[in-house]
């Protein structure tokens, strides 16, 4: 028998680089961050009587902010919360509001209904921080109000609530809102420049002091010779002197 050699054949190697399907992929990376922050207000479930039986699912509440004066709300329901809450963010986005935000609170007094909901919004001076309770105070956070005095009457309903508060962040007038805005302007400049006028008198003061003290101060005395205590004059120190001298 005449034995064969077998031959292998040769493969030639590309510098292609082989990809690693085992490497994880890097799913949060991915996601670019996002310029609203969003608030999940209300979760409820929700039901409804069809053929076969009820069908429930879930209904989100989110209002959204980017703290610089645009806010939106959303309400979405879904079979999962998650999905709820994303939907009721997308609606958000495509509804939202401009605030008028003068010194860290709102322009004047505004009340504004929806439904039986009643929601009363009143200015604050700097450092009163939010007055105000549930979605009153998480809509003005996220539309970067910091100071606000408000009260809610009528419904308790947070959707009612939030919608009339909405109505009262676009019901404000342009015109008057543009003239309290030059009047807060004005005020800030004139304390601005009252602060500075203090600053330079103070500065200008110590150093008026400082050349005082350099020209009156006191040059250091050597070698000063003391003087005798002398006696107070009386009859028997004059006595004495008269039978010292005889």
């Amino acid at each position: 028998m005449v034995e064969t050699a077998v031959t292998t054949p040769t493969v030639e190697r590309s510098d292609r680089t082989v990809k690693n399907i085992m490497r994880p992929r890097s799913f949060g990376s991915r996601r670019e961050p996002s310029e609203f922050e969003e608030r999940v207000i209300e979760v409820r479930r929700v039901a409804r009587t069809v053929k076969g039986g009820r069908r429930i699912r879930f209904r989100a509440l989110v209002v959204i902010g980017n703290k610089k004066g645009k806010v939106g709300m959303g309400i979405a329901k879904a079979n999962d919360v998650a999905e709820a809450v994303k939907k009721a963010v997308a609606q958000a986005k495509k509804s939202l509001v401009v605030v008028p935000i003068i010194d860290g609170t709102i322009p004047y007094d505004v009340i504004s209904k929806h439904g039986g909901a009643v929601v009363m919004l009143k200015p604050a001076a700097s450092g009163t921080s939010i007055v105000a309770g549930g979605a009153v105070r998480a809509i003005a956070e996220l539309a970067g109000i910091t100071d606000l005095l408000s009260k809610m009457m009528g419904s308790s309903s947070k959707v009612n609530n939030i919608t009339a508060m909405l109505k009262a962040f676009t019901s404000f007038n342009p015109e008057y809102t543009e003239k309290v805005q030059k009047y807060a302007d004005n005020k800030s400049k004139l304390a601005k420049t009252a602060v500075e006028a203090v600053e330079l008198k103070v500065e200008k003061d110590k150093v008026k002091s400082e050349k005082i003290e350099a020209e009156v101060k006191p040059e250091k005395v050597e070698n000063v010779e003391v003087k005798e205590k002398t006696k107070p004059v009386t009859k028997k120190t004059v006595k004495k002197e008269m039978k010292a001298k005889k």
